[in-house]
């Protein structure tokens, strides 16, 4: 491949064509069915599907078939299919859905308005996930540009993974004959530990998550009445949380929710933290004088990619500030988001959850645990030479610094789906969610460069699988 002409080539599809469409892609709120139950009559998702599919078509690949697949009361996806030169298959994977719009965007950011900045692009979806489907596409086109041959690539773009990607394993089992048995998976819905260099996952981890609802009382009373007898929501709420974590450093207190962590991804994380020192911590936005748990880098990449953590996401049942009476509250209800280890099992941590906060219920009040997702975490299987020569080559060529890898503390459910479905395909997991660009929060962007550098790193890596024999 002659890098040079690779780069120019991205550049140029990203400039003139891929940045303006992410720009109208950021304009529609289609949010994942999760958080809008809604989402069939508000149409967002259909003009998502068709903005990505039209642009897919005006730069279609020569005897490149496209086709919007919808089973019935599903999500759909976007099913491309590239011809190649050999038997093989390569299947790069992105998503189409977004998170809610969240508080806390600046005065002149919008989650759906896109707004262009110091090689920024702003607004939800465009890096998590809305680039995948372009990257992918342009990097198989540059190419056909050169007439570099590759083998047949399939890209699925799905629309439901912010939930979960409860219709994914429909879409696998329904296109299994047209996927094929790909020996390379590449997914773009990941993170990057700068902008500096290629980043490629090595982990993921798992999670359950539910609703926790705590009831005393048929309805609310006056607090001078109630309070010191009525056993306060908010106590309980402490107790059972207690059952779970510790509260002074936030561990785990499960002993089956610990894995052992292989020694691979220690070493890894060593040298990931040589690359980053501090900034896994400072680019957190830390208030002043806020310290994170720990200040050893490599153990806090542990923590954030191996170690279960618990998270408190969502509450109802507790006025607001302004209409607050005096009044002991009846029932209250907190969402709960548990990561597991990627090599925990995700049945066996909600039940080992479940379980944990409706036994022996303090003054046994009413305590009802809610699942709403659980999802397996992935283990990368142990990379071939012909791929750690692919992304390290890669990323010296288009970033100018060696690649790293380092494990992810969120998850994609369709990684591991497929790492169960095609053990003996390797995997390119990697992204552009880097410092800052707070996907899922307020004020979330898409890097530009990284984003054409990547696009640039995939087109090598799939012309060099192609000569892996």
């Amino acid at each position: 491949m002659n890098s040079k002409q690779n780069d120019l080539f991205v550049n140029q599809m990203w400039d003139d064509s891929i940045i303006p469409t992410l720009m109208e892609y950021i304009k529609i709120p289609n949010k994942s069915p999760l958080f809008d139950p809604d989402w069939r009559t508000k149409g967002y998702m259909d003009d998502a599907v068709q903005l990505l599919a039209n642009w897919s078509k005006t730069h279609a690949i020569p005897n490149m078939q496209l086709e919007i697949v919808q089973l019935e009361n599903r999500t759909p996806v976007i099913f491309i299919e590239v011809p190649g030169n050999n038997d093989d298959t390569v299947l790069l994977y992105g998503h189409l859905d977004k998170q809610p719009e969240m508080t806390g965007w600046d005065a002149d950011l919008h989650p759906w308005k896109p707004v262009l900045r110091n090689e920024k692009l702003y607004g939800r979806g465009a890096a998590d996930d809305g680039y995948a489907l372009f990257a992918s596409l342009t990097a198989i086109k540059s190419l056909h540009e050169q007439g570099l041959p590759h083998a047949r690539c399939v890209i699925l773009i799905e629309a439901c993974e912010e939930s979960g990607s409860f219709d994914l394993p429909y879409y696998i089992q329904h296109l299994e004959n047209r996927i094929g048995k790909p020996s390379l998976v590449i997914c773009l819905d990941s993170g990057c530990g700068n902008y500096d260099q290629l980043w490629v996952t090595t982990s993921l981890r798992g999670m359950v998550g539910g609703v926790l609802k705590i009831e005393v009382l048929s309805q609310g009373i006056h607090s001078g009445i109630g309070s010191g007898i009525v056993p306060s929501c908010f106590r309980v709420l402490r107790q059972l949380i207690n059952r779970i974590e510790n509260e002074k450093t936030g561990d785990v207190l499960l002993e089956n929710l610990q894995v052992a962590i292989p020694t691979q991804r220690e070493q890894q994380a060593e040298r990931a933290a040589n690359v980053l020192g501090e900034a896994v911590y400072k680019d957190l936005h830390f208030l002043p004088h806020v310290k994170p748990e720990s200040t050893h880098v490599p153990e806090l990449l542990l923590r954030q990619t191996w170690k279960p953590a618990l998270s408190v996401i969502g509450i109802e049942g507790i006025p607001t500030i302004e209409n607050a009476g005096n009044v002991t509250l009846p029932q209250l209800s907190v969402k709960l988001s548990m990561r597991l280890a990627p090599t925990s099992d995700a049945s066996e941590a909600l039940h080992i959850l479940k379980t944990r906060l409706e036994e022996n219920p303090p003054h046994n009040v009413n305590i009802t645990f809610t699942v709403n997702e659980a999802a397996n975490g992935w283990n990368a299987p142990a990379e071939e030479a012909w791929l750690l020569k692919a992304t390290e080559e890669a990323s010296q060529a288009y970033f100018g610094r060696e690649a790293i890898c380092m494990g992810e503390g969120g998850s994609i459910p369709f990684i591991g789906m497929l790492g169960e479905k095609f053990p003996q395909a390797q995997f390119l997991i990697t992204g552009v969610l880097g410092p800052e660009s707070n996907a899922h929060g307020p004020n979330e962007f898409l890097h530009l460069p990284t984003g054409k550098k990547l696009t640039a790193c995939v087109a090598h890596i799939i012309a060099q699988h192609y000569t892996k024999n």
